[in-house]
C-alpha cells in the first residue's frame, strides 16, 4: 500500500467558528464550533487518507495544545510521529459566515530549539525509509533553521523518495535548491519569493534552482503546472464553486503527490489536483473533501498546454 510521510513544521489546533455574518467591531453569537488537529501537513494527510492512501504525520508538538493534537490525531485514525518540544503548539481560528467567506486568525508558531529540529529531521529520516513520498507543508515557526527544508528533502532523496514542498518565503527558494520532485506555491507566495516576473517565468526560476516540477495555485485562475523542461500547462478553475478555500491548497497537494507516486501522466495529475482542490472548497473545514463533487468535477476539466 502507498505510504506518504507528511511533515507539518508549524502544527496548530484549528478552531473554526460558523456565524451568520462577520461585522467588524461587533459581538457575534457563534452557531457552531469545530476543533481539530491542524497545520497544512495534517490537512494533506487527512485528504490522502480519504483517497485511500496510507500516511504518517510528523510534527513538533508541545504544551497542552500539542498533547491534545496528538490525542486527536490518534482518535481520528491518523498515524503520527510526535516530536516533543518545549514550545506550546499554536492555535488558529477561522470564522466562516453563511456566504462561505472565511476570515482566518493564525497565531505564529513559537520557536523550536536547534536540538529539537534535529530530532524532527531524525524522525523524518526514519519514517521515509520504505515510504513512497515525503510532503513538507506549511509555514515555519520563527527561528527555524534556514536549512531545515533542504535537510528534510535530502533525507527523502537519500531514501530514493520523491519530496513535495508547499511553503513560502525564503524557505521556498531554499527548498527549490535542494532538488524536490515538486514545489506548490500559490500565486502570492511565488510573487513574493521571485518578484517582478509573470507566474510562468517565476516558476521557471524555481525549476532552474533545482525543482523537478512546479505547480502554482491561482485561485479563480486555476492551476499552472510546469515540468522540468519548462513546459507549462493550465487547468481552469471549476466555475461557480463557493465556500471555504482554506483547505483547497492542501487537497491540491494531496492529489499532486498521489499523481507523482502512481506515475500518472502530467496533464491528468493537474486535472485531478484542480478537481480535488475545488471539492475541498465545499467543506467547512480544511482537510476534508466532498468526494461526490470531486467525481463530478473531474470530467469537466482539461489541461491546456500554454508554452
Amino acid at each position: 500500500m502507498t505510504r506518504v510521510v507528511c511533515v507539518t513544521p508549524n502544527p496548530a489546533v484549528d478552531v473554526t467558528y460558523r456565524v451568520p455574518v462577520v461585522e467588524t467591531g461587533a459581538s457575534h453569537r457563534v452557531a457552531d464550533v469545530l476543533e481539530r488537529p491542524g497545520g497544512k501537513g495534517v490537512n494533506v494527510a487527512r485528504v490522502l487518507r480519504a483517497l485511500g492512501v496510507d500516511t504518517v504525520v510528523v510534527a513538533p508538538l508541545g504544551g497542552p495544545g500539542g498533547r491534545w493534537l496528538a490525542d486527536a490525531l490518534a482518535e481520528g485514525g491518523l498515524a503520527a510521529r510526535a516530536v516533543p518540544v518545549a514550545a506550546a503548539t499554536r492555535r488558529t481560528v477561522t470564522v466562516v459566515d453563511d456566504s462561505g467567506a472565511a476570515t482566518a486568525f493564525n497565531e505564529p508558531g513559537r520557536p523550536v530549539s536547534v536540538p529539537e529540529w534535529a530530532s524532527v529531521v531524525a524522525a523524518v529520516t526514519e519514517e521515509v525509509r520504505g515510504a513512497d513520498a515525503l510532503v513538507v507543508s506549511g509555514s515555519l515557526p520563527a527561528g527555524a533553521p534556514d536549512d531545515l527544508l533542504p535537510r528534510l528533502i535530502a533525507a527523502a532523496r537519500a531514501a530514493g523518495v520523491p519530496a513535495v514542498a508547499d511553503t513560502s518565503g525564503p524557505a521556498l527558494l531554499s527548498a527549490a535548491g535542494a532538488g524536490p520532485a515538486l514545489l506548490k506555491p500559490n500565486a502570492e507566495e511565488l510573487a513574493a519569493a521571485v518578484p517582478g516576473l509573470d507566474p510562468a517565468d517565476a516558476a521557471r526560476r524555481l525549476l532552474a534552482l533545482g525543482a523537478g516540477h512546479v505547480v502554482v495555485s491561482q485561485g479563480a485562475d486555476g492551476l499552472l503546472g510546469l515540468t522540468g523542461d519548462g513546459a507549462a500547462w493550465r487547468v481552469a478553475a471549476v466555475p461557480g464553486v463557493a465556500g471555504n478555500p482554506t483547505g483547497a491548497g492542501d487537497a491540491t497537494v494531496a492529489a499532486l503527490v498521489r499523481g507523482l507516486v502512481t506515475g500518472s501522466p502530467w496533464p491528468d495529475v493537474l486535472v485531478d489536483a484542480a478537481a480535488l482542490g475545488a471539492a475541498a472548497v465545499l467543506e467547512a473545514a480544511a482537510g476534508e473533501v466532498d468526494l461526490a463533487a470531486y467525481a463530478r468535477f473531474l470530467p469537466t476539466l482539461d489541461a491546456e498546454r500554454v508554452a
